[in-house]
Order: structure tokens, then sequence, then C-alpha cells
């Protein structure tokens, strides 16, 4: 029986690097690959979305931006240029489901704090009432990393043009009045080429988590 083994040694040697080889592929062939869609107007809710755009269907990414952030500096795409980012749209007065998404938020920026290629970005819906100070106060009430998270404010069709244009996640809100918006429970994850790649509930537990999964992968790609 050894002789015959030796005799053969090479051939048992090649079928067994074959067949591992061979089990390793259709393994991986049956194993689903973890995927993230890419977002255009046409694919979201046509609420959240202008009706300008509301038609492309491929190639949306997050149009430039200027804004004022919580210690009155200038933010713009440069400060994210290359970045992964969640964003997300609230005001500090907010009673219901603000305190719970920035709660929720900060959660995420625990989880990113280390991470150079991470940031979160959230736009006031009511830039007529949360100035500089006023974000500033509530940054520190809920532990704001200046380095990771902005909190901004600015003009309020711009901010009116990026929530329904590019992160397509903000409601109209009274025909009357021009730019009124209702913002979402929704938190946008973008990735470092502006493209959006997910929506997540941002006062769900479940959803925080799954976020943070993506966003480790987005960093891992």
């Amino acid at each position: 029986m050894k002789s015959i083994f030796m005799k053969y040694r090479i051939f048992f040697g090649v079928f067994l690097v074959f067949s591992v080889i061979t089990l390793y592929l259709f393994q991986n062939a049956l194993t689903p690959r973890k995927t993230l869609p890419i977002f255009n107007p046409s694919d979201v809710n046509p609420e959240l979305v202008d009706s300008t755009v509301q038609y492309i269907s491929k190639y949306h990414t997050i149009a430039d931006f200027s804004f004022v952030n919580q210690n009155g500096k200038t933010i713009t795409q440069d400060d994210y240029e290359g970045k992964i980012y969640v964003a997300d749209f609230f005001f500090t007065t907010c009673g219901s489901i603000c305190p719970k998404m920035t709660a929720n938020l900060f959660e995420v920026q625990k989880a990113i704090i280390n991470n150079p290629k991470v940031m979160l970005l959230s736009h006031t819906v009511f830039p007529e009432t949360d100035s500089v100070p006023v974000l500033k106060e509530y940054a520190l009430k809920y532990g704001v990393d200046d380095s990771k998270w902005n909190l901004v404010t600015g003009d309020k069709k711009e901010i009116y043009t990026m929530a329904r244009k590019s992160y397509l996640a903000v409601k109209l809100g009274k025909p009357s009045e021009l730019y009124d918006m209702v913002h979402t429970e929704n938190f946008i994850l973008v990735d470092a080429k502006k493209r959006v790649r997910g929506f997540y509930d941002g006062t769900n537990k479940e959803d925080i988590e799954k976020l943070i999964v993506d966003i480790n992968f987005l960093s891992n790609e």
C-alpha cells in the first residue's frame, strides 16, 4: 500500500490541491457577496425628491455646498472630499424625533471616531432660528466632536436645494411658504465618490447598527 502511495504521490497531491481549490471556488460562488445599492432620484419616494430631478436614474452625486458650522467656520464639499459621511436634517427646538436622532448619531460618532475616512454632517431646516451660537450650544449638549461632526446652517434656499435635490430626504412643507421643509428621520449614507448609498431610520437602533456595518463595509471597499 505504501509503495502504491509513493508511486502516485504526485497524482494524489495534485488531486488534493485541485479538490481544495474547487471546493473553495464553489463555496465562494454560492456565498452572496455584500453590496450596497447606489441611489438615484428615480429610485426614491417622489415625496422626498424635487420634481426637477425625479427623472434622473444614474450618475447622481451630492452637489457642491457651502454652509456655516457650530464654530462659525465655513464648511464646503472640500471638507468632505474623499470622505464617507452620514448626513441628516434636524432643528434644535424639535421636541419629537430630533433628540433621539441626535443621540443615535452620537452612537455613530463613537463607532467612527478613530476612522479618518468617515465624518458626519447635520443640516438645520430652520436656519432662521438655528444661529451659530444656538448650534454650538446644541453641539455641546449632545457631545459633538468638532473634528468629526459639523452642524450647519445657511441660506434656507440652499439647504432646501441640498435636501431635495442632492440628499433626496426631506418632504415639502407648507406650499404657501417658499422653501418650507419637513425633515424626516432619515440618515443618508454618502460614499467617497459623493453617491448616496443608503437611507436609515435615525430613530431605530437596528437601523443604526446596520448603518455602522455599512460604513465599515464602504471603508474597506
